[in-house]
């Protein structure tokens, strides 16, 4: 086992992230403006959900904000987007989502959303950000979002 592990070091893959398995809950009450005529919420709607959910799990598990992000030189655009719709969230529901990092890469990460009314489970989807600076080139997933530490203010090299 020390060989095989040995060969890993020398081949310079990573360890795995500290953020993958990080998982956060939120609270969502939906809003009359988020449903359609049949007060069921809009399909797209979701996405803006799971969009809260990753906001907070990153401010939850770094104490920083998508702002202290992009202030650092990295922004984190959506390459990717899925839902599976299983069963419909109606007007004035209080949901709860759960979000999850479920990969991270060099570049990017991916998460993973449930949605959930009273205990069922609504909907189902994923993301994948990728890291970009400024002028749109990607960049490296900064170590600090990587392995989920909160000491953003000590130091500004690895952005």
């Amino acid at each position: 086992m020390e060989k095989q592990d040995d060969a890993r070091v020398k081949t310079g893959k990573r360890k795995p992230a500290a953020a993958i398995g990080y998982e956060s809950e939120i609270q969502i009450r939906v809003r009359y403006q988020e449903t359609d005529q049949m007060g069921v919420v809009y399909h797209g709607n979701y996405f803006a959900y799971f969009e809260m959910g990753r906001t907070e799990l990153l401010r939850e598990a770094t104490g920083c904000s998508y702002r202290d992000v992009e202030e650092r030189g990295v922004m984190m655009v959506v390459s990717e987007a899925r839902a599976q719709y299983l069963k419909p969230a109606r007007y004035d529901d209080l949901l709860t989502l759960r979000t999850r990092v479920a990969n991270v890469t060099a570049a990017s990460l991916v998460h993973e959303y449930e949605l959930y009314r009273d205990g069922e489970l609504l909907v189902k989807g994923g993301t994948t950000l990728v890291c970009v600076d400024k002028r749109g080139k990607i960049v490296p997933v900064p170590e600090w979002i990587r392995n989920f530490s909160r000491g953003i203010g000590e130091t500004t090299s690895d952005a």
